[in-house]
């Protein structure tokens, strides 16, 4: 372990392949086994002289990521970001070796595209049944694409928005109209400001309980677990009450899968695994 860094930041000063920026994945596992080194500070000798050199391999191999970033930003303002982004996407992606729910090279990409901040406010407290929010890994959000096959006519409503990657997303990558609803005002103003930056106008962000917003609009909806219990329970009955009114798609990921299969008003479309995207439809 005490030779690891130096190790890696000799194989990284030799190797000049990972500034080609086809080389994403080797990049990102690089960029992060060596930030792992650098925080843990082993070294066997030397170590302030490894620590500026592992900074220096550092710093070189993100600013590729930036630009890398900053060319796929310009694609997206002038109506090619599907295109861009699309090409980073492997044919049956699964992600995360061992991590189903884990981030990969693809949420590094999209990280360095998206260029959120941190929230700089205090977040207000979660009420019971409500679950804490994480990103939906990006290859999952590029399976939904994929899946849904959305239309321009279509409207994608995120239920639990978060900072906006999935409407942000399908809204660069289609020609559908996205929504997203987002309680926390901190991730909705931050999901907005991306929205403006990247010149995206058929995308927006409704601070709002899910629970009392107007959902009307939607065609597909989008739950990655945003809430349980009771929420939940009150949520799946008022898309039911859409659901009667117009053929809806739900799209689900993580633990309420479960809940939304055993809905007598939804049917299955296509597969259905275990930490991917599940796709239902309601009855006709």
């Amino acid at each position: 372990m005490l030779d690891a860094l130096p190790t890696l930041i000799r194989e990284l000063e030799q190797d000049r392949s990972l500034e080609q920026p086809d080389r994403l994945r080797e990049r990102v596992q690089a960029l992060d086994r060596l930030d792992e080194l650098l925080q843990a500070g082993t070294c066997a000798t030397d170590g302030a002289d490894w620590r500026q050199r592992g900074e220096a391999v550092w710093a070189r191999l993100d600013r590729v990521q930036q630009r890398l970033g900053e060319a796929i930003r310009l694609a997206i303002k002038q109506g090619a970001g599907g295109h861009a982004l699309r090409g980073w996407v492997a044919p049956g992606e699964r992600g995360h070796p061992g991590d189903p729910q884990g981030y990969d090279h693809l949420d590094a990409l999209v990280s360095d595209v998206l260029a959120f901040e941190e929230p700089g406010v205090p977040l207000h407290a979660l009420d019971a049944d409500m679950v804490f929010y994480q990103p939906t890994p990006a290859r999952h959000v590029f399976e939904l694409i994929e899946r849904v096959r959305f239309t321009p006519d279509d409207v994608l409503v995120d239920l639990g928005s978060g900072m906006g990657h999935v409407p942000l997303l399908v809204s660069i990558c289609t020609r559908a109209h996205s929504i997203g609803i987002e309680r926390e005002p901190v991730y909705a103003e931050a999901a907005r400001r991306q929205a403006q930056a990247l010149q995206l106008d058929r995308v927006e962000f409704l601070t709002q309980d899910a629970r009392e917003a107007d959902i009307s609009r939607g065609t597909v909806f989008y739950l990655y677990t945003p809430f349980s219990g009771g929420i939940l329970r009150e949520m799946l009955d008022k898309l039911a009450h859409q659901g009667r009114q117009r053929p809806i798609r739900l799209a689900t990921l993580g633990p309420c899968t479960d809940a939304v299969a055993n809905e007598p008003w939804l049917e299955l479309v296509g597969p259905r695994e275990a930490h991917r995207i599940t796709l239902f439809r309601s009855r006709g």
